[in-house]
This record gives C-alpha cells, structure tokens and sequence, in this order.
C-alpha cells in the first residue's frame, strides 16, 4: 500500500514533547537553514491559558482531558487488583506544558551512575546552567542565569508552608537549608519562595531566598519547553510544527530511516481523514515520544523482541529485546496525596481551583503584574527526606536490605521527597470530591522504587491495537515500607502546624473503630512536643491497604528505550543511536538507564540540552 509523500526535511522528530521541543529549537537556532519538522499527536499549547496559567495545571489531569494521554497498566495484585493509570503529556511541549511545575534537581552522583561515556555529571553540570535563568538567588556555583527556562519563587508566598518548615526543622529536627538543589545536598528542609527569614520556635533564624518553581518571576507563566524553545522562533519557516499528527512507524530503505508514517490523531482531530501520510527525513529521524510513545513506535516499525513483534504480526527489521523494558524500578516515582482540613483564615488555592469569585480578581492581579495565586502551583516546601537511625528502626526490616545495598553510603540520594500542598490535590487513581472549603494536603513520594515493568504494543483479538503496559508499581516489597512510614510523619508534621483543623477521613486510611488512629476533625494543632499517634498492628494493615489502593505515579515515567549496553537490554548508544540502524536516534525521557531522584522535567530539558550537542556535531554545526 503507497501514502503519499508530503515533503523532505532535513530532521523528523516523531514526538513533540519537551526534549523534542529542546532540541529542534536548539538546532534551529544553532542552524536556521535546517528543515525540521515535528510532528505531535496532541494540539499547539501557544498562549494557551490552561498551559501558561500556572494555577490551572490540576484541569490537565481531568478525566476529559485532551492535554494528556491516560496509559491503563494491567491490573496488579500488588495494587489490590486494580489497574493503575498513568498519564503522559499530549500537547506540544509535552509534559513541561501539564506538569506541577516542581522544581527539583537530581543528584549529579545519579548521572555518574549511568556509567554512560559523555554523560557523567561534569560534561552535563554546564548544560543544567546552560537551560535555565535561576531568578531566586544569585551566584550559585550550579545554578545557571541567562537560559531560556525561567525559575522562580512563583507570584506570591504561602504561609502554610512556612509552617511546614517550622515544624520540620524543631520537631523533626532536619536542618533547613536555602537550596536543597545543588546536586547533593538532602535531607533538610527548604522552601520554594523568596524569603528573608524563618523564625522557629527556639527563636533561630533561618536566612533562604528559597527555591523555585518552573515560572517566569516576571510574566507568572508557565515556562516550558515549547514556548521558549519553539514559539519564541516563529520567524523561521525552516521550523515546522504539525499539530494532530500520530506517527504510526519509522520507513526504513534497509536499515536506513528515511521518513516517517502518520496520520490524523484520532483524539486530536476526529474528524479528519485518518490515512497515512509519509514525510521523508534527508539527515535523520528522532523519536522523542516519551517512555510510551517512543517505545510503541520502535516496536511498529519492526525494531523490538521476536515474540512481541510476532505477536502482533510486524515483520521483525531489528531484535532489540530491551524495546518497552525498564519500566519503574528505573523508572517512575511512587506518590501519595492526603488530604487535610485547614483554617479558614489559611490562604490556599482551592477557591481558585473551583472558580470562586476571588478568581477574577486574582487574574486582575496576574495580567497587570504577573503576581498573585494565578502564578502558583500551591506547593512552597519540602524536604528531600533520609531516614535517621530511630525512623529506620521505625520501619518494616523488609525495608533494610535496600537501605544497605543502595542508600547508607549514598548520603546525596534521598529515599522520599515529603511536602505540603496548600490546597486540596485531587488524586488520580481515587478521586475525591469535597465540600467548598480550605484544605491543605500532603504529598510523599519514592524517588528509587526497585519494581520494574514494561511497555509493549498488543493488538486485540479484533485486530486493534492497543497497549502491553504492566506498570510494577509496589510488586518489591521494600517499595511500600517509605510510603507506610511517609503517611505516619507527614501526619504528624500537619499535626502540628498552626494551619491544621484535623484530617478528612475519606482521605486517609480506614483505620478501625475505636483506634487511637482514626481520623476527624480538630479544633487546632497538638503541642509541637505531643507524643505521636500509637499505630497498632491493625492500623498499619489499614495503611498498607490504603497504599495499595491509592499509591499512583508521579508522572515520571522512563527507562524504556534505556541507553545501555545492547547485551544489557539497551536500545540506544551513547550517541543515541538505535543499535542495529542508522540515521535513527531516540531523545526523551525513555532514554534514562537508570531512575534520577527528581521531578523529571529537569532532566527531560538535560537531555535534550545533551541531545541537541550530539546532533549539532554529527552534522558538523558549530553548537556554541
């Protein structure tokens, strides 16, 4: 069957997400004669305001959402037999235009343990500057002032988490520190806004300038990839765009890429004509679809394990087994939301996310100043979290193998990231609808879970196609322990906090009646010095059941198009290429061999920072 040939470019990325963004506008820029085409299965994010809002972000994770794709994995026992839901960014710009805007930064010894030749963390130190303006403090030796990705304090301060600090640094005895972002430092607290001081209650102070999160400090937008990277360079018609476009499979004439087959995206344009076009690549084609696309996309195109290829009737061009491997355990981040009443007096986000009157004023506010709640995400604290010896006895031994092998003399790699939301987070894997009111929540989450899983295609006993995803979400049993003990201190944290007016049971754990545990509402805070709750045998049942139900991803995916060894299940080399092909590269977060302890934005734009360099020297452009 023939398509028709649209055009040539020069480069095809299949995929428009944040690495793909980063390195066509990064090439464009380095080369303006060189024609490059994108192609997006979602729609163009331009000025949108659901995108360069910062306050919307929760709208994209509505279950009517059209910005992200929700992936269904099979079912688990390990999850209660429940099928757990991941999303994925479908928009250009990808996830860098849906995410919470966390600024996070992973560790550089995570980079060094790729063991991957030109990615240690010295050659990518100067590309983490190179990508971003940090607007928060000056003159930090790893911090970079003249990128295009924005980092800010967002518009405004929340007290809620000037409270959460307090009570870390007295009753959880952490340090506090100004930038818990340098690639080392863990296990004190820090908050996400300028400020001059912190007073604790043993009257210290402590000076921060805060950190950050992925906001212009003088617009109040969203800064991501496709407005900073692609957008910006609208006066070059060498750069090209195609919006509601899924790429079916990479042509190959042998083992060489030569284009692409796409068609209309069903979700994006279900109108339109769904037959297959062709564009041809002259120099090469990058697949930058993300951990689900770019994986799903080899295997179509013939690149994949014989059994799976078979299965679904492709014809095999390439055995590359590691294809939609390495899923989880070097891949995504397990998280739990829980929710809190609040004071009334509480500044929190949640009026603004119902659309309350204060709304409209709160808009006022950010078009004539960039300021107010429009340009926050809620979220102004946290800490990288490291148990100490009496948390470690606190917790399950089955967690104490891992702790030996992988964390004790990694002092720089925290366990869990611990932070408070002000406002009320919807969960995604169980929905929680509460009555007008102001809320703050809890969110914890595992930055190196060991389950591992997989992304494949499949094709139904009807002939359509559909996807192969087993997440492994908790299948270790070290993997829920930092969770069930991440549930008991952030509760005593909020228990503590001027702000907290008790629990919403609905939330939490449905702890038994009459247990020192159960959940309801309070007039105040407990004395900073109150004992901790007692949790009986029962009650931890409760909590580990409610992890089983609620536990979901942090939309971290990767890992699944690892750069690795082809004998070590690796698709792609140092240089991204696809072993067994030529002229094919793949550039996004699936490329990650093994988990980074972060929110994955940063090192999405790392990547393609990275990427951009390696194509610019295939091609003998000057990359400076």
């Amino acid at each position: 069957m023939s398509h028709p040939i649209l055009s040539e470019f020069d480069i095809v990325f299949a995929g428009g997400g944040t690495t793909a963004c980063v390195v066509a506008g990064r090439l464009a820029a380095y080369d303006p004669s060189l024609r490059i085409l994108i192609l997006e299965a979602g729609q163009h994010t331009l000025n949108k305001p659901i995108h360069v809002q910062p306050y919307q972000y929760p709208f994209n994770q509505a279950p009517t959402s059209t910005t992200v794709t929700f992936h269904v994995g099979n079912p688990s026992p390990r999850l209660n037999g429940r099928a757990p839901i991941v999303p994925s960014g479908r928009c250009v710009g990808g996830a860098s235009c849906v995410n919470f805007m966390v600024y996070t930064r992973a560790p550089a010894s995570d980079y060094d343990d790729w063991g991957v030749d030109g990615w240690e963390s010295e050659n990518l130190i100067p590309l983490m500057k190179k990508l971003e303006t940090y607007e928060v403090q000056p003159d930090h030796p790893t911090h970079g002032y003249d990128g295009p990705i924005k980092v800010s304090s967002g518009g405004c301060k929340l007290g809620i988490s000037d409270e959460f600090i307090e009570v870390g640094t007295t009753y959880h005895k952490r340090q506090y520190a100004d930038d818990t972002n340098d690639l080392e430092t863990c296990n004190t607290y820090s908050v996400s806004y300028d400020a001059s001081f912190l007073t604790s209650t043993t009257n210290q102070i402590y000076l921060s300038h805060g950190r950050s999160k992925y906001i212009d400090g003088t617009t109040g937008r969203r800064s991501d990839a496709a407005h900073h990277y692609v957008y910006n360079q609208a006066h070059n018609p060498n750069l090209q765009v195609w919006d509601g476009k899924r790429v079916k499979r990479i042509i190959f004439e042998d083992k060489r890429a030569v284009g692409v087959e796409f068609a209309n995206d069903p979700v994006s344009c279900p109108d339109a004509d769904q037959s297959s076009s062709i564009v041809r690549a002259s120099k090469l084609v990058v697949v930058s679809a993300g951990a689900f696309g770019s994986p799903t996309i080899l295997e179509r195109s013939g690149i994949g394990a014989e059994a799976i290829l078979k299965r679904c009737g492709v014809e095999q061009l390439v055995n590359l087994p590691g294809v939609g491997e390495n899923y989880q355990g070097r891949s995504d981040h397990n998280l739990v939301f829980v929710p809190y009443l609040a004071t009334d007096e509480a500044v929190t986000m949640d009026a603004l996310w119902r659309g309350d009157s204060i709304l409209q004023e709160s808009l006022a506010e950010w078009n004539s100043s960039g300021k107010s709640l429009i340009a926050q995400n809620g979220l102004d604290s946290k800490i990288k979290w490291r148990p100490d010896d009496e948390e470690l006895k606190a917790m399950d031994p089955a967690f104490q193998p891992r702790w030996k092998e992988f964390f004790q003399d990694r002092p720089d790699k925290a366990v869990a990231i611990f932070c408070v939301f002000a406002g009320h987070v919807q969960p995604l894997s169980k929905p929680l609808v509460l009555p007008p009111g102001r809320y703050m929540c809890t969110g914890y989450y595992t930055l190196y879970p060991v389950s591992a899983g997989s992304v494949h295609i499949n094709v139904t006993d009807d002939g359509k196609e559909e996807m192969d995803f087993t997440t492994g979400f908790l299948d270790d049993p070290s993997d829920i322990v930092p969770l069930n003990f991440g549930y008991k201190k952030t509760r005593e944290l909020l228990r503590r906090m001027a702000s907290y007016r008790g629990e919403v049971a609905a939330g939490h754990p449905d702890f038994p009646e009459g247990s020192a545990a159960v959940c309801r509402e309070a007039s105040g805070p407990v004395d900073l010095n109150a004992p901790d709750i007692v949790y009986t045998t029962e009650d931890d049942e409760a909590i580990d059941r409610f992890h089983r139900d609620i536990m979901q991803t942090t939309w971290h995916s990767l890992g699944t198009c690892a750069m690795k060894p082809e004998a070590d299940q690796g698709v792609v080399d140092a240089r991204l290429n696809v072993y067994g092909v030529s002229n094919l590269k793949v550039a996004d977060m699936s490329i990650s061999p093994l988990n980074v302890g972060t929110n994955t934005y940063s090192t999405a734009l790392l990547i393609g920072e990275r990427a951009a360099m390696i194509i610019a020297e295939d091609l003998g452009i000057n990359c400076i």
